[in-house]
Formats: C-alpha cells, structure tokens, sequence
C-alpha cells in the first residue's frame, strides 16, 4: 500500500494508479446473493431461489456467457471498470421522471447574508472550485493511505443530462465531444419562472468580483420580476417521464430553440433563486426536493438553490455525481468565505456582468404540454410524503463512546423502528467505493440473519437486558463486516445485475429469460421497504430523495458527532407507515441506547 507521501497532489493523478474493482466470479455472487436474499424468504421462497440459481449455474447456462462477456469488456482497453457500462444502464436508462424520483438535495447551513449576497458568493466558490479543477489544484482525497478517485469531479461543471427515447446521454466535459474542461463562462439563473444567461467569468476567463456579480443578479431580479406565465416556463418539461421529454425537446428544437437549449446545457451550473422564504427547515427541504418546477432545470447536474431569506442548498442530477462528490463541493464552498473564494480564483472588479433573457418560441400545442407537464408534477408532488427529523441528542460521538459502529448504530434504530412498524423487510444502503478506479458506490443489503434475530430479541418480553444487547452488537458485528464486504467488491447485486443488463443489450449469450431474475429471492431482496443513504458535513442541515418505490421510505441522514438529521420520504398513500417509523424511530434510538448505558 502507498504511503501518503506516493501519492499525486495532482486532482486526477492518480486515477490510472488506483486498482480496478474486483469482478467476483459467477459461483462467489450466487453464494453471497444467496446468503443476503435468505433472511428475508420463508422457506418455500428459499427452496425455489436455490433451484433458480442451480439452474443459473449449470455449465451449459446462458449467463456463463454472459459472464464471458462480462471478463472480455473488463480486459479491454479502454475499461476502466467492469461497471462502466453498469452506470449508464442504471441511472440513464430509467424512463420515469427524475425529479423527486432520482435527483437528491442538500440543505446548506444557514448563514446572515441576503439572497444576492448568498448567491454571488456561492458563484464566486463554484467559480473557485472549477479553476481549481482545472487546473488539477484541487488535491485529491487520501484516507489511511489509500487515494480516492477524483474523476467525478469532472462532471460537477457543464454537465446536463439529455433526454431521449430508448436512454438519456450526458452531455459533459472531458469527453470525445468536448475535450478537456468546460470552456463555458456562464451559469444560467432562474427567477420566478425566466430563465437568463449571466456570464461569471469576463471573454479572458477571469472571474468577476463578488460585488459585480450581486449587480447582475439584482438586475436579473428586476427583469424577472415579473412572474412567467406558467405555459412559458419550459423547467417544467424536465419533470416529465424521460422518452415523452426527448419527443417534446425535439420539438423545441424544430421551433427553433436550439440557441435556448444550448445555452442551457452548456451553462456550468444553474442558480435557482426564489421569491419567498420557507416557513421552516421542512419546506426549505421540500423545495429543494421538488420546489417550483418552472423555476428549475432538473437535467442540469448541479443547480444552487437560494431563497429570499438567504437560505440555500443544493439540487443534483445523479447520472454522473454520488453524494460524496457533491459533500466535498458543497464543502469546498462554505469552508471558506466568499471573499476568500474571490480571490483565491482571481477575481476582478469588470463592471456589470452580460446577462440576457432566454426566451422560447412556442407553438400552441407546446404551451400546453408545459401547462400540463407543470400541473402534473405539482400533482405527483403533492402525492409525496415527506418529514424532518432531528435528534440533538444523539450522534457518532455518542455511539462511539457506547463502543459501537455510529453508522451500525442508527442503521439497526432503523430496522428495530421499522420492525415496529410493518416488520421486517428488504433495506438498501450506499456503500461509497471511490477507493477503486472509477468508483462509485455499492449496494449494501442491510438485513442479515443476526438482525433478524437482534429485532426479535428486543421486542421478546421474556429477553433479558443481557441477551438483547447481545443480540444488538452481534447485528452491528455483521453490519459492519457487510459494509467491508461491499467496500472490498464482494458484494452480489450489481454484478448478477449488470449480467442481467448485458442479455437486454443484446449480447452474445441466449435470450431467453434466466430463472434467477423472476426468483423469490431476486424480486423481494431489491423490493426496498427502507432505502437508505448518509452524508456527513457540518456544512449541511439535512440531505434528502425520494423513495424508490410505492412503499419505499426513504431514508436520508446526516450523522455527524453531536446530532443526527433525518429525512423520511414516502408516498403519500402509505405516510401513515412513514410517521409511525418516526415515533418508533425515536424510541428505538433511546432503548437500544439505554442498553448499551446500562450493560
């Protein structure tokens, strides 16, 4: 293992360096996806699992050749992970909508600036960031001697996703249609439904002081003010299911819209300014999550988000970008001071900087497909459920003193809670893997054989004290081992899935449909009760997404040493299980707590 001290202080220097995700063989996944699945099956699902996976291992099987395939594409030159095909199948290749479905949020801290103050002085920390990109200033990550990848960050500027029939595709830098950095100099803001180009940086590609771009937002402001007319506040579009979009984006393009597109879609990020302060954290993250649709652009990888109190945060596109990328962004930009962020990129005072109106021309049938795009994502918003959480009392200190795992800790407070609510069933967590060239993250099953028994211990009147907390650190013992499990690349779904993926693409292999797939253990192992994600920074209030399914909670937390926030998401149709996971929530988090206090 390299020192740190080996390692290039270069931002993307040590890319080619890091090792390639393991690819497992076919026997270790169906053995580990075997091993994950069976907790959650009773025991004729069990039987008819093992029967489909015998089948999906027989010499002559299908996925032998898949799995062939699978070894040739990771050998080939240009791979840098057997995963890099993975990606794009999985987010791009969704057909829903991606706000609120996919898209997530972080709600900044609060700071005592106005509105334009926030704004300029979150583009003046965009803008540092990007320079720092760019020219490779940025240091790379390194944790106990291992460096992580970078290369994400590569996607946080001028990167939008484009809608089409069959999959979307990214428009980005350093890629074959635009090599290298974004050259783009502007970002495009938003205010009461009008969408305006502001350049930030001057024809040379140096920034402008803080105080310029404060001018230019309040002159945005002032040609704004007037609100648009809901039919002509084309955001809404990228609300809609992804293939309708790519239809109605080819039309504004017929109409020749291609200028108001580009601009977009080049534009390094988009500011979406509102014209109300939220009531309370609550709609502050709900805005985020879903917000004004005409005042978004929710293909764009990164839009800043600030209200009319100066209270701000962040909305992203998943397709290129996982939580820990945007964690160190969101950090790099409310370390340091606006001031700071000024002049460490160089800022100047360039006088007012050039802003314009994007106006598109719309036929009849488009204003109504905005119109009716616009009710139809208010409607599928108000049919969400969402809830704030917030434990001042507890955090990884805390857990850490009690001498168990924090993220284990809360992780089991919510299978207990979730016991308590509607029993047990199938959780997901994000593993981050960035320790593996191109990597992103794993997907970690939560439910292993001792946290069944561990929620079932607890909630057994005849359990001692004793043989509860037992139960409850053997669960964290094992959580903890998977989460390794998953960081190592030992870990089953993503690789029997992209197996699955490659036979849709139409490889090699027979097309006929593998038993595996249709199995008991394939469809409720990946039918999410809780979906479940982390993202510690002090810098945050709260992160959050939607739930991934008609009974899915979602679960987004920030842990860090002295609280735990929480964001719940679910179905409107199904909140009533949401709210009594948060009652049991909170008490879970005490008992198991006390447990540990008094063994």
């Amino acid at each position: 293992m390299n020192d740190d001290h080996d390692w290039s202080t270069r931002t993307f220097g040590n890319e080619d360096r890091l090792p390639r995700v393991p690819l497992p063989t076919l026997e270790s996944s169906c053995a580990r996806f075997l091993e994950w699945c069976a907790p959650l099956l009773d025991a004729d699902q069990t039987a008819r699992t093992e029967q489909a996976v015998a089948e999906y291992l027989r010499p002559d099987s299908p996925a032998r050749e898949l799995h062939a395939e699978l070894r040739r594409f990771d050998a080939a030159e240009g791979t840098h992970s057997w995963l890099d095909r993975f990606w794009p199948s999985r987010y791009l290749g969704r057909r829903d909508r991606i706000a609120l479905n996919a898209n997530f949020f972080f709600l900044f801290q609060d700071y005592e600036l106005t509105q334009v103050q926030r704004a300029a002085g979150l583009i003046a920390g965009a803008v540092a960031h990007k320079r720092a990109v760019d020219a490779e200033e940025l240091p790379p990550v390194v944790q106990r001697g291992a460096a992580s990848s970078m290369e994400q960050h590569k996607y946080l500027f001028s990167t939008t996703r484009i809608p089409g029939e069959q999959q979307d595709t990214v428009r980005s830098p350093y890629s074959a249609e635009h090599p290298g950095p974004s050259d783009a100099r502007h970002v495009v803001v938003f205010f009461r439904g009008n969408a305006f180009r502001l350049d930030v940086l001057a024809a040379d590609g140096t920034p402008h002081a803080l105080a310029d771009l404060a001018t230019g937002l309040e002159a945005i402001r002032d040609a704004g003010s007037q609100r648009a007319p809901i039919e002509t506040a084309v955001g809404h579009l990228t609300t809609k299911a992804r293939a309708d979009w790519a239809h109605t984006r080819q039309r504004l393009l017929e109409l020749g819209n291609g200028d108001a597109l580009e601009t977009i879609e080049s534009a390094l990020f988009c500011l979406c300014l509102e014209d109300f302060a939220p009531t309370d954290v609550q709609e502050a993250c709900d805005q985020l999550l879903h917000g004004d649709s005409g005042n978004r652009w929710f293909d764009k990888a990164v839009s800043l988000v600030v209200f009319e109190d100066g209270r701000a945060g962040i909305n992203v596109e998943h397709c290129e970008l996982d939580g820990t990328t945007i964690l160190a962004f969101v950090d790099g930009l409310l370390d340091s001071t606006p001031e700071q962020h000024a002049a460490n990129a160089g800022a100047r005072a360039l006088g007012v900087p050039d802003f314009s109106r994007l106006d598109f021309v719309l036929d009849d049938a488009l204003r109504a497909e905005v119109r009716d795009a616009a009710g139809a994502f208010a409607t599928f918003a108000a049919e969400t459920s969402n809830k704030v959480l917030a434990f001042e009392d507890f955090g990884s200190e805390r857990a850490k003193r009690l001498g168990m795992s924090p993220d284990a800790f809360v992780q089991l407070a919510y299978q207990l809670a979730h016991h308590r609510t509607k029993g047990i069933g199938a959780t997901y967590e994000s593993i981050a893997t960035r320790q593996w060239r191109h990597g992103r993250t794993e997907a970690m099953r939560v439910v292993t054989p001792q946290v069944v028994d561990f929620v079932r211990t607890v909630d057994d009147p005849d359990a001692d004290a004793a043989a509860k907390t037992a139960a409850f650190r053997a669960a964290a013992e094992a959580h903890v081992a998977r989460a390794k499990q998953c960081q190592a690349g030992d870990a089953p779904e993503q690789h029997l899935w992209e197996l699955q993926l490659i036979q849709r693409r139409g490889g090699e292999a027979d097309a006929a449909p593998l038993a595996l797939y249709d199995s008991p253990g394939w469809t409720i192992m990946r039918d999410d009760y809780l979906s479940t994600s982390s993202a510690p920074s002090k810098n945050i209030q709260h992160f959050g997404f939607g739930s991934t399914s008609g009974k899915c909670i979602g679960v987004a937390y920030v842990l860090l040493p002295d609280r735990l926030n929480i964001y719940l998401s679910t179905p409107l149709a199904v909140s009533g299980e949401m709210y009594k996971f948060a009652d049991h929530l909170r008490n879970a988090l005490q008992q198991l707590e006390d447990l540990l206090i008094t063994e």
